[in-house]
């Protein structure tokens, strides 16, 4: 049966490699890429080739407005019959700045609102459209453990505090160096983690909600905000790692992201994945009174998009995951 999968963070890295596997894996596929600005047309094309399926529809992630937008028009298209019905989500877009000061049009902290609040918008308006079976896929990171084995002394580890504090600039120390920017990405890969759990509780049966770790992937366009060493390193220093366990292969990770979006790799909801294989998150990362709290506080920060984005539809039929 065809379906769609709209897919965010497609059009670099390991996103571009799942993407190509998806829909040559999958020819039932509608790929339906989220990018920035006129790069989803050219991303569309390209990966259209060859005769796969793709559209795409344009945002800005920094922005709740651009994402509940978008998210609008997406999930009115299957009842016009211009798009198959909705079968899956995969947030791989990520941000990760210099500082922990860099603040969205919403006035949330950037790197909260791309990796934690742009995905809770996603799945609060595509929730009630999805047929099931169905799929969530949350791209996480190995720097939520915090600790040298999964961060090799690279990524300061998470500094959890009250999501009302976390959506804000300026909350950890050494905010305006990249250790604060580092530590709020660690932290909203946490964040992630913990929204997946509780969408396991309570998105409807059949709705599964799964985190994927694809460890640490060199040569990426994660570092494209960092300076000018950094980024060297990142392009052609670390990709040797990628020859001893401590790193994944660009082409590796983006197939075992598509083992997860496919169902290839089994996994139940709530999972989380490191790599190719269901294992369990940090200790910290199962928490269900802070996860219940940062579900709540997403509902609060996206209700007013969320109600914008029914006001397009017209229906008021979108609500949070129950």
């Amino acid at each position: 049966m065809k379906h769609t999968i709209v897919m965010t963070g497609a059009s670099r890295g390991i996103g571009r490699v799942a993407a190509e596997h998806i829909l040559r894996r999958s020819p039932d596929v509608h790929l339906l890429v989220v990018a920035r600005g006129s790069s989803g047309a050219q991303l569309a094309a390209e990966l259209g080739a060859g005769g796969h399926t793709v559209s795409h529809v344009p945002a800005d992630l920094g922005s709740l407005a651009d994402v509940s937008s978008a998210a609008g028009k997406i999930r009115d298209r299957p009842d016009r019959g211009d798009l198959p019905p909705l079968r899956g989500f995969v947030g791989n877009a990520g941000m990760q700045y210099t500082n922990a000061l860099t603040e969205g049009p919403d006035g949330f902290e950037a790197t909260f609102a791309v990796n934690v609040l742009a995905n809770h918008l996603f799945v609060r308006l595509f929730q009630d459209r999805f047929i099931t079976p169905a799929r969530i896929g949350v791209t996480v990171s190995d720097t939520h453990s915090g600790d040298f084995t999964h961060n090799m002394g690279m990524v300061p580890g998470p500094v959890w505090k009250s999501p009302g504090v976390l959506a804000r600039t300026g909350v950890f120390t050494k905010r305006d160096t990249a250790v604060g920017g580092r530590t709020a990405y660690s932290t909203s890969k946490l964040a992630a983690i913990h929204l997946v759990h509780e969408y396991a509780r309570r998105l409807p049966t059949g709705i599964d909600a799964v985190a994927y770790n694809p460890g640490f992937v060199p040569g990426t366009g994660l570092a494209r905000n960092a300076g000018p060493v950094s980024r060297f390193a990142m392009r052609r220093i670390m990709p040797v790692m990628t020859l001893t366990p401590f790193a994944t292969s660009r082409s590796a990770a983006g197939r075992y992201l598509a083992d997860v979006v496919l169902g290839t790799t089994r996994a139940p909801t709530g999972s989380y994945v490191d790599r190719s294989r269901v294992d369990r998150s940090s200790q910290e990362s199962y928490d269900p009174q802070r996860e219940r709290e940062l579900r709540e506080a997403a509902e609060r920060f996206t209700a007013a998009h969320a109600a914008r984005a029914d006001a397009i539809s017209g229906d008021g039929t979108s609500g949070s995951p129950r």
